[in-house]
């Protein structure tokens, strides 16, 4: 059995390629149990859940990232944030629950439309990359933003099982060096498309029942490899009392008076976790008019 929740990072020594495995289950379950979301739905949610964690930690930077998919199809948006100590919550929206049933590929799910990359440093200025989801799988998707966006030849492998409630994907990664001359520029393009065969051996039931070493030998026995110690990876919704307490505070007196005349309370319930906070009278005076008093 595999640690699960787990990010890990390894160097390939003599070949200028860096790669990523992350293996998942509690953060994933923690994700889908509370909504009933259509099977295709649970899956491609989840392959975006590890898709995103391989993703944020190609970056340096202490903040936050947002992938969302958007497209015309039955699922009008599936979104997945995190940030760099890889604690992430994600949700999907269906609009057309029949179709989604029925549904099971990315374009049959989300139908024509974009990913769209929002990073968010905790030092500087937020950026965002929009790449079409024309590919037939999330994974293919995944690496062409990374070829158009970032121009690193990258490749990405992407896993979902809904028995075991398990995801899981990899990444190998071209880490150019060197002085710039076509030979070696041909030589780690070489190194990069060996070792993107190599990985593309994987298997689903590897990837979900063995740890990280036992997997990177088996895929990579015969190359040099650095693993670099375990990151975990967490749910958290980031909800809670306070925020939707700020939230009510931005409506008018007038509004709240009346909500809480018809209702006895207000109620705001989270879209992520579906946790419902109640608000009564006594807690939300200080914003009614003294006049209502």
């Amino acid at each position: 059995m595999s640690k699960t929740d787990v990010l890990n990072r390894y160097l390939f020594n003599d070949r200028h390629v860096r790669g990523e495995l992350v293996q998942l289950s509690k953060s994933y379950q923690s994700i889908i149990n509370n909504h009933n979301y259509p099977l295709g739905v649970r899956l491609l949610l989840g392959e975006l859940l590890a898709a995103t964690c391989l993703l944020t930690a190609t970056l340096k930077f202490e903040g936050e990232i947002t992938v969302q998919l958007q497209g015309d199809g039955p699922v009008g948006y599936m979104s997945v944030n995190g940030d760099n100590n890889q604690k992430l919550r994600g949700i999907a929206k269906v609009v057309e629950t029949e179709k989604a049933n029925n549904a099971h590929s990315l374009k049959e799910l989300i139908g024509k439309g974009n990913m769209i990359i929002t990073v968010k440093p905790k030092n500087g200025e937020a950026y965002q990359g929009i790449v079409a989801l024309d590919q037939p799988t999330l994974a293919q998707c995944f690496s062409q933003y990374f070829e158009v966006s970032a121009q690193i030849p990258t490749q990405v492998w992407l896993f979902s099982d809904d028995e075991k409630q398990q995801v899981a994907g990899s990444l190998v990664q071209l880490l150019p060096d060197g002085d710039g001359s076509i030979e070696n520029k041909e030589q780690q393009q070489e190194d990069f498309q060996h070792l993107a065969q190599l990985t593309n051996t994987i298997k689903a039931d590897e990837i979900f029942s063995l740890e990280a070493e036992a997997l990177l030998y088996r895929l990579y026995h015969q190359e040099k490899v650095s693993l670099f110690d375990p990151q975990t990876v967490s749910y958290q919704c980031g909800c809670s009392s306070e925020k939707c307490f700020s939230a009510i505070a931005q409506i008018e007196g007038d509004e709240i008076e009346a909500i809480l005349a018809e209702q006895g309370k207000i109620s705001m319930t989270c879209d992520y976790c579906l946790t419902t906070y109640d608000f009564f009278n006594e807690q939300l005076k200080s914003f009614i008019s003294k006049d209502s008093y």
